[in-house]
């Protein structure tokens, strides 16, 4: 349901017309209103979309009801920081939106960033790569939850040098996730002993034929392709490069952001031995089996939950916790203290199991290296990982003395 759709039906709701203002009032005043902003339509729609909808959903229904009402509403952002930022600003100023989740993109993400903090309200980023979120740009109405651009750097970068990949070349998003991606991983290329030989950038959003950029890459002769891109992007990388053979000439591709449901659009037989970083995989452990069976079963039948989508589940969750715990008058009123809670308590849930938050709003939780399995190796549908290393939460994000964020000075 999108944005316009949504007040649409509740203007025409028999229950809204047959309240009184006083208890309509009232029943506002007693609800909390998520707004789950996504991409709907274009590259990453399969990494965050209707299963980040579904995933937030289901966090509502695992909390229960805890003595007030929890609306989720949804709109998609086109990949537009213009779009993203009017969006947030009428759920937060017409539509009573008190918290925002998901924002793929870095460009709207650091954008919708900005217009959270100046309205005092909060932001759950999920699926908006960039470091800067905990950097430069932090704000103490704002926790970046899943993954980052450094993260996975360190963890996909670092692990192809030491497996022989001396030298790389980038193929880049050209926006400020992609530019993230590249300089982070290039510094723990060349920190592994490696090097960097190039780099070519495409146009984001709109680029289907990388059949030039491919060409760059392979007459650059470089042991490691760097993906430094996500979504439709990458699976139309990987499928263009099987067709230029870039494998078959002993070139490597490195997936630097790879999702479970790339993998799965782009079938067993073309992503084998693609090595990838995520920190939520669907048969990891019970806990995890169980969350997954939960959003399958409300809607994600036909695109299982990435990291992406368990990020959505596990913040909302955790940020529900928080409000009952200060109340639902005060959540409302201070987007900030909402947020301070949230950094004070110790998160714990099915996805993610045992966590915490930082002061630079950087929540904690293992990184996973995982290896996709060859068509053989895979038992039934969406066993497509297996694992090959693990970092401990408290190696796998950048330390927080080189974040520069303003709110550990």
């Amino acid at each position: 349901m999108d944005r316009r759709t949504f007040i649409a039906a509740a203007a025409a709701s028999p229950l809204a017309a047959s309240l009184p203002m006083t208890g309509a009032r009232a029943q506002a005043a007693n609800t909390i209103r998520i707004g789950v902003l996504t991409d709907m339509s274009g590259p990453f729609r399969d990494i965050s979309g209707p299963t980040s909808a579904v995933a937030t959903r289901t966090a509502v229904q695992d909390f229960g009801a805890r003595g007030f009402n929890v609306e989720v509403v949804v709109a998609d952002h086109q990949n537009r920081p213009d779009v993203g930022v009017s969006v947030a600003r009428q759920w937060l100023d017409r539509d009573g939106v008190d918290v925002i989740v998901d924002v793929p993109n870095s460009a709207v993400g650091l954008a919708v960033n900005g217009v959270v903090r100046e309205r005092n309200k909060a932001y759950l980023n999920s699926t908006a790569a960039t470091v800067d979120l905990t950097g430069a740009q932090c704000s103490p109405n704002t926790i970046h939850w899943t993954y980052d651009t450094w993260m996975l750097s360190r963890s996909t970068g670092a692990a192809m040098v030491r497996a022989g990949g001396q030298s790389w070349y980038f193929i880049t998003a050209d926006y400020a996730f992609g530019h993230n991606l590249q300089a982070q991983t290039e510094t723990f290329v060349r920190g592994a002993g490696g090097r960097v030989v190039g780099a070519v950038r495409h146009p984001f959003p709109g680029t289907t034929d990388f059949s030039s950029f491919l060409i760059q890459a392979q007459a650059s002769r470089a042991q490691v392709v760097g993906l430094a891109n996500a979504g439709t992007d990458t699976i139309n990388s990987i499928k263009q490069a099987g067709e230029f053979g870039l494998m078959r000439r002993g070139q490597k591709l490195a997936g630097l952001l790879v999702f479970i449901n790339d993998v799965h659009g782009l079938g067993l037989q073309t992503a084998q031995g693609l090595v990838c970083t995520e920190t939520f995989y669907h048969d990891l452990n019970d806990a995890t089996r169980a969350v997954t069976r939960r959003i399958v079963a409300n809607g994600a039948q036909a695109n299982w939950p990435a990291m992406s989508h368990a990020g959505c589940y596990s913040a909302t969750l955790h940020y529900l916790k928080a409000v009952a715990d200060m109340g639902v008058a005060a959540a409302k009123a201070d987007g900030k203290a909402v947020i301070d809670r949230m950094k004070a308590m110790p998160t714990e849930d099915d996805a993610f199991g045992r966590g915490s938050i930082r002061a630079d709003g950087r929540k904690l939780h293992p990184a996973y290296l995982f290896e996709v399995k060859a068509p053989g190796e895979s038992r039934g549908p969406w066993d497509y990982y297996k694992l090959l290393q693990t970092t401990p939460a408290e190696e796998a994000f950048r330390p927080l003395a080189e974040g520069n964020c303003a709110l550990t000075r």
